[in-house]
């Protein structure tokens, strides 16, 4: 750490000077101070340049005193630091680079699969459609959906047979397995 004891000085071009002098002389110094504390290169960057937005106007007083600038400015970078972790941590986020860029799943096929099938649902007769319903979204027995519509078990039966030969017939492929009527 430097030991620097500077004049005032007496006008904006000296003190942009100072902002210069400080840059150059500690930013590389903060940056990997930073990055090691956070593990994390662009946050780093953000830190050290709001530290030193925080050091320019205080540059003056910085270079006319006796003391470390260094130091003072690592002090404020590490303060940056643990408040920019406290933040994250008040948030439930974690501050790192593997957590960037997290592949969410796709539904995509799920969606396609739901259209499709309500499409082909559309397709069939009213009645073929609420025998459907009631055996397979309903989990109803072939008895259970006769005494809930008001007609036999064979009809119940003979209506989920032709309705899921249409949808196969219709959709061109064998539905799923557990589709099968029961006996």
């Amino acid at each position: 750490m430097t030991m620097t004891t500077h004049a005032r000085p007496a006008s904006g071009a000296q003190r942009d000077q100072l902002l210069h002098t400080m840059m150059t002389d500690h930013a590389k110094a903060l940056l990997a101070y930073a990055e090691k504390l956070l593990n994390d290169r662009h946050t780093a960057e953000d830190i050290v340049q709001e530290t030193l937005i925080r050091a320019w106007p205080h540059a003056e007083r910085l270079y006319s005193t006796e003391g470390s600038v260094r130091g003072w400015l690592l002090k404020v970078t590490r303060n940056l630091v643990v408040d920019r972790m406290r933040s994250a941590a008040a948030r439930h986020e974690t501050i790192g680079a593997d957590d960037r860029d997290v592949p969410l799943p796709d539904h995509s096929g799920a969606v396609l699969a739901s259209v499709e099938a309500r499409d082909l649902l559309r397709q069939l007769s009213p009645e073929h459609r609420e025998v459907l319903l009631h055996t397979y979204l309903c989990g109803r027995t072939a008895q259970e959906t006769a005494a809930f519509l008001g007609i036999p078990a064979g009809t119940v039966k003979s209506r989920r047979h032709y309705a899921l030969s249409t949808l196969r017939a219709k959709a061109g492929r064998d539905l799923a397995p557990d589709l099968t009527p029961e006996r």
